[in-house]
């Protein structure tokens, strides 16, 4: 794929990202034990909840931590599984559409 001004191919996973990067950047990855790899994801998806949660703190200043936990299970597990496994998570997230 040509980036359309300098007819250098772009790479792959990330349009902004020169090829040449890319495949280095996929070459340490190959290099990665599954353990180094299973943390970085482990990392990641930990940061990923620190900021959902941060925005939820954002967004409800003044929730409880009930408030939060169940506003944060309803991001990653949908609505509906939440308000099925947590009786008071209608009352915080309101009825079923």
């Amino acid at each position: 794929m040509s980036d359309g001004k300098s007819g250098r191919r772009s790479a792959i996973l990330a349009r902004d990202t020169d090829a040449n990067v890319e495949g280095r950047q996929i070459a340490a990855w190959r290099r990665m034990s599954p353990l180094d790899k299973a943390e970085i994801v482990t990392c990641a998806t930990l940061d990923a909840m620190t900021l959902a949660l941060v925005g939820l703190r954002q967004r409800y200043p003044d929730a409880s931590e009930r408030e939060w936990f169940i506003r944060l299970a309803a991001l990653q597990l949908g609505p509906s599984l939440v308000r099925a496994v947590y009786p008071d998570a209608a009352t915080i997230l309101g009825p079923a559409e």
